[in-house]
């Protein structure tokens, strides 16, 4: 069923809890009734936000647009050997559910991307990644409605362009297809990433190498880390770790032999954005209700009433300190309306 709601209140909406409206907020679980209600509008890519789980926006005022809101549900298990399965799944089941259901069922392959928030249909979007995965490992396909002809169409991973928490859908088919079905090729055969951060130590603590446990460990990594958004409405990490060339890491290093660094290629290298967030002041500082997490820098916080400009401006006068430091200038993960 759709439903269409005029001047809608986004707040439960955006894990940040803004308090902002829309002009028209747009909600179904079925792909042909969303297709026809496409079909019958002339939409303005300008004017269009496709929402989840909301853990990835910063709403700075309200939005003059339409927001679409996907609720396809659901597993398909489209093929299965004694070597993977390749499983359909809606577009608006909760993320950490379905990593939940392939832990379950000895699937792998998206297990340390446990706890990230969202759901399914944003994760080709984002190319969500944690703890040495990233989830376009796993994609083999994306199903979604064309917002300019209302015809549903795939993709094919390669089609996607997947790069560093980036792909296709945040630049040329941005707001421009709405995503109803993801396809995840995963393995039915151990291959565990426990070489990033303290996952291993996590595991053993556990009692040793399991699907379950790894899956438990990084539950209860995040946990220690960041803060829960129903007492900090937060979005997650806030900034984009940055891709530096190989000459300003080498330098970096000279002055600043502790900090994160991790290989791209042979001509660019990935720096911790937390890292250079804490060495410039800002772990637990803020202005005004806007702050940034005690535990983890990367994480800014709505520590009461704050706004969404607030948090714009913290994240600028982080950017600018980060900046006049090291010479880096970050970019945020987050997309600010």
């Amino acid at each position: 069923m759709i439903r269409v709601r005029e001047n809608y209140n986004l707040k439960a909406h955006n894990t940040f809890s803004m308090d902002a409206t829309c002009k028209y907020f747009v909600e179904s679980d079925r792909e042909k009734e969303l297709s026809e209600f496409v079909t019958d509008y002339e939409l303005n890519p300008e004017e269009i936000i496709i929402l989840g789980g909301g853990s990835n926006f910063l709403f700075t005022t309200d939005f003059p647009g339409v927001v679409f809101y996907p609720l396809m549900e659901g597993y398909t298990i489209l093929r299965e050997d004694e070597h993977e399965v390749i499983v359909q799944v809606g577009s608006g089941v909760v993320w950490d559910d379905f990593v939940a259901w392939t832990v379950e069922r000895g699937y792998y392959g998206i297990e340390n991307l446990s706890l990230i928030p969202g759901h399914v249909g944003a994760t080709p979007v984002q190319n969500i990644g944690a703890y040495g995965v990233e989830v376009k490992e796993v994609i083999s396909g994306v199903r979604a409605i064309d917002l300019q002809t209302g015809k549903v169409v795939g993709f094919h991973a390669d089609q996607c362009r997947f790069g560093y928490r980036d792909s296709i859908f945040k630049h040329e088919w941005k707001n421009r297809f709405i995503i109803t079905y993801v396809t995840f090729c995963l393995s039915k055969r151990p291959r565990f990433n426990l070489n990033y951060g303290s996952i291993r130590e996590e595991v053993d603590r556990l009692g040793g190498v399991s699907l379950a446990n790894v899956r438990q460990a990084v539950i209860r990594v995040r946990n220690t880390k960041l803060p829960d958004v129903k007492v900090w409405p937060n979005a997650g990490s806030f900034f984009k770790n940055p891709v530096v060339p190989k000459e300003l890491s080498d330098t970096l290093s000279k002055s600043y032999p502790q900090l994160p660094l991790y290989p791209v290629d042979e001509e660019r290298v990935k720096v911790a954005a937390g890292w250079l967030i804490e060495a410039a002041g800002w772990k637990g500082k803020g202005i005004g209700n806007a702050g940034v997490h005690d535990k983890q820098a990367l994480v800014l916080i709505n520590k009461g009433e704050a706004n969404g400009v607030e948090v714009a401006h913290l994240a600028n006068e982080i950017k600018k300190s980060v900046f006049l430091k090291f010479g880096i200038w970050l970019e945020p993960e987050v997309n600010i309306i």
